[in-house]
C-alpha cells in the first residue's frame, strides 16, 4: 500500500492508537483497561484501572508500533492522544482519578502521553516523523481544556515530536464535538447489533449524543492558541470543505490541514480544488458516513 501511494508522488503516515476502555470486552475477553476504574456509556462496561507493568507494556507497544509502521514504508506515524482513548483517558480529569504518578496533576496526567513520544522518539531516531493527534478541549465540564492542552503542547514539542494534529471531544461522552452537524440517530440505530443497543439509543440517544452547530473551521479559534504557544507544524481540522477554508487556515499559519467527510464525499476533490473545477465540497454535514462504519465500512451515502 504504501508503495502505491509512493507511486503516486504522495507521502502515507498511519495512525496508531490504544482504545483503552473504549475496546469491546468482547472481542479481547475480559475487562479493557483504563486509567481509573470508571464507567464507560460508550461499550457499557468498566474499566480496569491499569498497573504500572501495564504502562510499561503499552509503551513498548506503541513503540513497536511505530517500528514495523515505518518499516513497512510509512514516512510518519500519528500517535492518537485525543477523542477519550487510552491516552486522552489519561489526560482528561474526567477519567483519571488516579493518585499515583499517573495521575492528579497536569504533569502526571500527561506523563503516560509525554513516554510514549519520548520512547518513540528515542526508536525512530532524529529523522523519525512523529505526528501526535491531541484535543484542543474535551468538550464537557471536568474534560480536557484549552489551557492544559497548550500545556501538553508545548511538553510534546520539547519532547520531540514533528507535528500536532489539533482535534477535539470525547467519545462517550461529546462524540459529535469533533464533527458538528446532524445527528443520524436511525441509521446509528439500524446498525447496532445487539437489541438492547438498539433500543438505548431509540429511548436515550438523544440524551447520550449531544448535537453541535456545524460551521467551517470550527476548531479555529482554538487552534489560534496553540499556534501561538509552539513553532512545530501544526495541522487544522474541524469541518474545512473549501479551498476558501483552506486558504483561511494557512494565512493563520497552520502548516497542514485535514479533510475527512468532505473527501468521503469526494476522493478526488484536492484534484479539483487544484484546477478550479470546483471551490467547495458537496457535502452536508449528515454525518451518515459514521454510522456506515458499524456497517462494514465508512461510505458516503449520498454520492
Amino acid at each position: 500500500m504504501t508503495e502505491a501511494i509512493h507511486r503516486e508522488g504522495a507521502a502515507a503516515a498511519i495512525q496508531l492508537g490504544h482504545c483503552g476502555y473504549f475496546a469491546n470486552p468482547r472481542v479481547i475477553g475480559g475487562r479493557p483497561w483504563g486509567a481509573s476504574r470508571r464507567f464507560n456509556t460508550y461499550g457499557l462496561s468498566f474499566a480496569r484501572p491499569m498497573a504500572e507493568a501495564d504502562v510499561e507494556r503499552t509503551v513498548a507497544d506503541f513503540v513497536a508500533a511505530s517500528r514495523l509502521a515505518v518499516e513497512g514504508g510509512f514516512d510518519a506515524v500519528e500517535l492518537h492522544f485525543g477523542h477519550g482513548y487510552l491516552v486522552s483517558q489519561f489526560l482528561s480529569p474526567f477519567t483519571n482519578r488516579r493518585r499515583d504518578r499517573w495521575g492528579g496533576s497536569l504533569e502526571n496526567r500527561m506523563r503516560l502521553g509525554v513516554e510514549i513520544v519520548r520512547a518513540v522518539r528515542a526508536s525512530l531516531g532524529p529523522q523519525g516523523n512523529i505526528l501526535v493527534k491531541m484535543n484542543l478541549r474535551d468538550g464537557f465540564p471536568g474534560g480536557l481544556k484549552i489551557d492544559e492542552a497548550a500545556q501538553l503542547a508545548r511538553r510534546l514539542e520539547a519532547e520531540g515530536a514533528t507535528g500536532l494534529v489539533l482535534s477535539g471531544g470525547f467519545v462517550s461522552r461529546t462524540p459529535f464535538y469533533m464533527l458538528r452537524g446532524e445527528i443520524p440517530l436511525r441509521p446509528m440505530i439500524a446498525v447496532q447489533d445487539r437489541w438492547w443497543t438498539k433500543v438505548g439509543l431509540f429511548f436515550f440517544g438523544r440524551l447520550f449524543v449531544q448535537e453541535f452547530p456545524f460551521a467551517e473551521d470550527f476548531f479555529l479559534e482554538d487552534a489560534r492558541q496553540i499556534r501561538q504557544a509552539v513553532r512545530l507544524p501544526l495541522m487544522l481540522l474541524g469541518g474545512i470543505k473549501s479551498r476558501a477554508g483552506v486558504d483561511r487556515a494557512m494565512a493563520e499559519g497552520f502548516d497542514l490541514v485535514g479533510m475527512g467527510r468532505a473527501l468521503i464525499h469526494d476522493p478526488t476533490l484536492t484534484r479539483k480544488m487544484q484546477t478550479g473545477e470546483v471551490t467547495t465540497s458537496a457535502c452536508v454535514p449528515c454525518n451518515e458516513c459514521i454510522a456506515e462504519m458499524d456497517r462494514g465500512g465508512v461510505r458516503c451515502t449520498r454520492c
